[in-house]
C-alpha cells in the first residue's frame, strides 16, 4: 500500500518530497520511501535526499527510515552502513515486502547494517515499531 493510499497520509502531519526517482515523506520521526520502478538507488540519490533531509530537521536529529517497497528497484546493501558512517541520522530502519523476493532482499541488507532492520509485511506494521522506538520518543 502506498503511504498516500495510507490512513498515515491523512493522520500524520507530513511534508512530501518528490524526487525523480521516488517520493520521500518527511514525519516527525521517521521518513518514509517510495523508490520508483526500475530505479538502482545509488549513492549519489542517498545523498541528494540526506542533504535534503538536514535541511528540513535540522542537524543532529535521530529518526526513524521506512522503506516502502511497493515497486521492484535495485540499491547497493552496502550503502545501510555507508549511510550510518558518512551521516548518523538514522536510529532504526523499518523495510516493508510485498513479494518473497524484496522479503529476501530486505534479509540480505540487514546482514550488511549495524543499525536494526525490521522486515514487514505491511505498512501498518512498520510505522507501529517505528513510532514506539524508545530513541525516538
Amino acid at each position: 500500500m502506498k503511504f498516500e493510499d495510507s490512513i498515515y497520509h491523512k493522520d500524520l502531519k507530513h511534508y512530501k518530497l518528490a524526487m525523480p526517482f521516488g517520493d520521500f515523506y518527511l514525519c516527525d520521526k521517521f521518513i518514509v520511501s517510495e523508490i520508483n520502478e526500475g530505479i538502482h538507488f545509488n549513492w549519489e540519490m542517498i545523498k541528494s535526499i540526506m542533504a535534503k533531509v538536514i535541511k528540513f530537521y535540522g542537524e543532529g536529529v535521530k529518526l526513524g527510515y521506512i522503506s516502502n517497497r511497493v515497486n521492484s528497484y535495485s540499491a547497493d546493501p552496502q550503502s545501510w552502513d555507508k549511510l550510518d558512517k558518512e551521516f548518523g541520522v538514522i536510529i532504526a530502519s523499518a523495510i516493508v515486502s510485498y513479494n518473497n523476493i524484496v522479503f529476501m532482499n530486505a534479509t540480505l541488507e540487514k546482514r550488511f547494517c549495524q543499525k536494526s532492520i525490521k522486515r514487514c509485511l505491511f505498512l501498518d506494521e512498520a510505522v507501529y515499531w517505528i513510532s514506539n522506538i524508545k530513541e525516538l520518543n
